[in-house]
């Protein structure tokens, strides 16, 4: 099977971008761990030995690149740089948004009383679904049939009457792992009760089998809420750069591109 383009590009982004750092910042003192046909790979780009199999790998792809000459393909140059810019935004984005100040107590504890379902009152939730392939008017129609039937299996027999698309699933997940909309009324829904939920697809009708309490202390949740708040405050660090950058440019638009 033929690489694509994209793919070799950023295999030969990572590869020059290592060759200039070994051609002009090899720290004396890195240990040289192997050589792949005379170039050099030192123990800080690989950690284990997994890691350092797949960087051999590359290198020989990258070596067979090179010597194909597809560095100078027009579409690989074009990925390369595309590549480049997107690797040179992103490092700004982060350098910006690194003054994110750290969350206080007050704020990881006001996040753990706001959100109950996720810790307090977390549960473990074991769900029959049907994920629906539906037009957005047939959702309350859905919704209206789901209340009157008294079980999954139903929904299924009046979904295939009509020729819906629609796939079952039996599912089980903490309340972390589902869709955060959701949560509030599947925490209020006794074992049978059945949902619809609107989807990007149409709709997934779920029934609740059993829900299991499985609640997390303030202290145990304290890390996972200053890890989440603080990806918030750096994407929004992030969004307000961004907006400034936007403000102070001349931005134009050419032909019949349109904002």
């Amino acid at each position: 099977m033929r690489p694509t383009y994209e793919l070799l590009g950023l295999v030969l982004l990572a590869a020059l971008a290592a060759g200039c750092e070994r051609a002009s910042a090899f720290k004396p003192g890195s240990q040289v761990i192997a050589k792949v046909n005379g170039i050099e790979i030192s123990a800080r780009e690989a950690a284990g030995a997994q890691a350092l199999e797949k960087i051999i790998d590359r290198e020989l792809l990258v070596q067979k690149a090179l010597a194909a000459g597809l560095d100078r393909d027009p579409q690989v140059v074009q990925s390369i740089d595309h590549a480049r810019r997107q690797l040179l935004a992103q490092a700004y984005l982060e350098g910006a948004a690194a003054a994110a100040s750290k969350s206080t107590p007050e704020e990881i504890r006001a996040f753990y009383a706001n959100n109950p379902a996720l810790f307090g009152e977390r549960r473990i939730y074991r769900l029959r679904e049907l994920a629906v392939s539906a037009p957005a008017e047939l959702i309350d129609v859905l919704r209206a049939e789901a209340a009157r039937a008294g079980d999954l299996d139903e929904v299924a027999g009046w979904l295939r009457l009509r020729n819906a698309r629609f796939s079952a699933l039996n599912v089980t997940q903490p309340a972390e792992q589902l869709p955060l909309s959701q949560l509030p009324q599947l925490a209020r829904m006794r074992e049978g009760e059945i949902a619809v939920f609107a989807s990007p697809l149409g709709a997934s009708v779920v029934q609740l089998v059993q829900a299991e309490d499985a609640p997390l202390s303030e202290q145990q949740a304290a890390p996972v809420i200053e890890q989440f708040l603080a990806a918030r405050k750096r994407m929004k660090l992030a969004d307000a750069e961004v907006r400034k950058l936007r403000d102070g440019a001349r931005i134009e638009y050419v032909g019949d591109i349109k904002r």
